[in-house]
């Protein structure tokens, strides 16, 4: 009972966020930010019914998202037309009925394996389509893509969805009701035995389920809801292009479920929010920001394989004990090198970019953190070299002291709810 009420509250408290996030953050830059980001979390959300919910690694869920995109934008130039009586908020649910098209045939084929043949089936659809958009001009557009205007259509309720706020309030009321409608799935007894076939598949069969059925209706719930996110992005972007269907689309989407965490229905949402929020804001301060989220999913996968929210619900029994106060010393003294070890990894980054890239064409000369530095000195990369072992030494001498912490914190925790 308790359960469910702090369930309610949370949606409750995420409704309301959403609501007044515009008021908080009211720049022009941050609208479209928070836009994309309900976009992303629908996608991330998608991909996690397939990844963490069911055990099954795609790389080209970006397939549904973009054949869906295309879908709506040439819906909303029918609906420019008068040809298509449908008002602008009802246009995701042509994005969900393409996704289920899409799913239902592509499905059909794909989940017929798991493990690494359904990779490598999603993998080589996903090229399929990729392919396909260059060829098929009719639908894809080319390289240009197909573009649409939103403000040509009809208003819904006097509202004609061209300033940005109006496309977020849009995205985000879609947003809420997709979490609401995911997170409820994983609550059924098919969400159940979603997680049955990722944990043991053949124990699954056994008890009289076919995995295939199962892994098939996961496949196409799963499109469903890129189909949305898909088309929102239609909306808001007002332009489809073949990059939609692309693998970078897919890796992104990957990117983004994996440094949340597959492990939580609140990883992915996590890490959409964050992998969007770096990727506008490290494309605009440097030019290797494909590198650092790069090393941002090698770290994670390699250290922290349950994501941002696998860390987190690590300390919920510290929480939960009140004694997640006596790990803030000792992370507060690791912070130091850390921050030396970063700062470090960053430094050589841009010094090594700039001077292979870019030196020929702009100089030696760089600044890094509005600090103007010459690479073609000693000075710079011996810093970075100092900092990086620096840090590298200084993690290395605390990391002992950390499992200390935390040890002492947990038999603390334990013994405070044992009494």
């Amino acid at each position: 009972m308790m359960g469910g009420v702090r369930i309610l509250l949370a949606f409750v408290a995420l409704a309301a966020g959403l609501a007044v996030a515009p008021y908080v953050f009211s720049s022009g830059v941050a609208l479209t930010m928070m836009s994309l980001m309900g976009v992303m979390i629908i996608f991330a959300l998608s991909y996690n019914m397939l990844l963490g919910q069911t055990g099954l690694l795609s790389f080209g869920h970006a397939v549904y998202y973009g054949l869906a995109g295309f879908c709506a934008v040439h819906a909303m130039n029918l609906i420019a037309a008068n040809k298509l009586p449908v008002p602008l908020p009802a246009v995701p649910l042509i994005g969900a009925a393409a996704g289920l098209f899409f799913g239902l045939i592509f499905g059909a084929v794909s989940t017929r394996r798991a493990g690494t043949v359904f990779a490598m089936i999603s993998l080589g659809l996903g090229e399929l389509v990729a392919a396909f958009a260059l060829v098929l001009h009719s639908f894809f557009g080319g390289e240009e893509g197909i573009a649409a205007n939103r403000a040509k259509l009809a208003p819904f309720l006097g509202y004609k969805f061209g300033p940005q706020i109006q496309v977020y309030y849009l995205i985000a009321f879609w947003c809420l009701v997709c979490i609401i409608l995911m997170y409820a799935i994983t609550r059924t007894p098919f969400g159940r035995m979603c997680n049955a076939v990722r944990d043991n598949p053949e124990r699954a069969e056994f008890i009289g389920y076919s995995t295939q059925r199962v892994r098939f209706q996961a496949f196409v719930l799963s499109a469903v809801f890129a189909g949305v996110a898909g088309s929102l992005a239609a909306i808001n972007f007002e332009l489809m292009n073949s990059q939609a269907v692309g693998a970078a689309t897919s890796g992104q989407v990957l990117l983004m479920t994996f440094v949340g965490g597959i492990g939580h229905f609140v990883g992915p949402i996590i890490g959409a929010v964050l992998v969007t929020f770096l990727q506008i804001s490290l494309s605009d301060i440097t030019k290797a920001w494909m590198l650092y989220f790069g090393l941002l999913f090698i770290l994670v996968v390699m250290y922290a394989p349950g994501g941002i929210a696998g860390w987190l619900a690590l300390h919920r029994p510290l929480l939960r004990g009140g004694r997640i106060f006596k790990l803030v010393p000792i992370y507060a003294l690791t912070a130091v090198p850390l921050a030396a070890l970063v700062l470090g990894c960053i430094l050589f980054i841009e010094l090594a970019h700039h001077m292979l890239v870019e030196a020929q064409s702009e100089g030696p000369t760089l600044s890094v953190f509005k600090i103007a530095m010459n690479g073609a000195k000693i000075g710079p990369w011996l810093s970075a070299l100092v900092l990086f072992i620096g840090g590298a030494l200084g993690l290395r001498a605390l990391l002992p002291r950390v499992g200390d912490a935390w040890a002492l914190a947990i038999a603390d925790s334990s013994g405070k709810a044992a009494a």
